[in-house]
């Protein structure tokens, strides 16, 4: 935790780059096993890494997962599973996921149009709800910054629920979205890369350094 604030450093695909997370102070170290994205990283190559990773929380990032491979998942030593999915799915899948892994360990990541609020029925499904930049083709990882005063307004309706802000954070924008959102809990990915799945490490560490300028210290 950074003065306050809890960090989550995703998209890591080296040991190195997880290392130097947790260096920097980092909360929760996010590895994305969507085939799709940029960043993925197999199970076979998470598990290269698995016994040497720094003692941090592992979140497992999918998108819209069957329940049985959430449990795969858990059996793999993940402690948070970030599921990212439409926002009109069935309430019974998102459910699902809930049933297979508990609520104290899921992060639900819904694409949010802009119109769009989390509804009251997600709300004890998750511990957490991650909220990141809209985009009609992508799951994340746009590189955008999200819409700061939907999450503000959302934060202040349930000041209960871990919400995590994301979106094309990065070491220039930080102090403005906490400012602007209130927010103690983010995600940072693209914004602290030289390279889709390559974290520039001096970047990663001015993120932090504005991180405390935010925070006053």
């Amino acid at each position: 935790m950074v003065d306050g604030i809890q960090i989550k450093v995703c998209g890591l695909t080296s040991l190195a780059d997880a290392r130097f997370a947790d260096a920097c102070g980092a909360d929760f170290l996010g590895f994305v096993l969507c085939p799709k994205s940029p960043r993925y990283v197999s199970i076979k190559q998470y598990r290269s890494m698995a016994g040497r990773l720094p003692e941090r929380h592992k979140v497992a990032v999918t998108v819209e997962p069957y329940p049985e491979a959430l449990l795969a998942l858990r059996g793999e030593g993940f402690d948070h599973f970030q599921v990212h999915f439409r926002h009109d799915l069935p309430l019974a899948r998102i459910e699902s996921w809930t049933h297979s892994v508990g609520a104290e360990t899921l992060w639900l990541a819904p694409k949010l149009p802009p119109e769009v609020d989390v509804p009251a029925s997600w709300l004890g499904l998750s511990r957490g709800i991650l909220l990141d930049a809209f985009d009609t083709a992508l799951f994340g990882g746009t590189g955008k910054a999200g819409d700061w005063s939907k999450f503000k307004s959302h934060r202040q309706k349930q000041p209960g629920k871990t919400w995590v802000l994301s979106g094309g954070l990065n070491p220039e924008n930080i102090g403005e979205a906490l400012a602007k959102t209130g927010a103690r809990f983010v995600d940072v990915n693209s914004g602290v890369e030289s390279a889709p799945g390559v974290k520039d490490h001096a970047r990663l560490k001015a993120f932090v350094t504005a991180v405390h300028k935010a925070m006053g210290r």
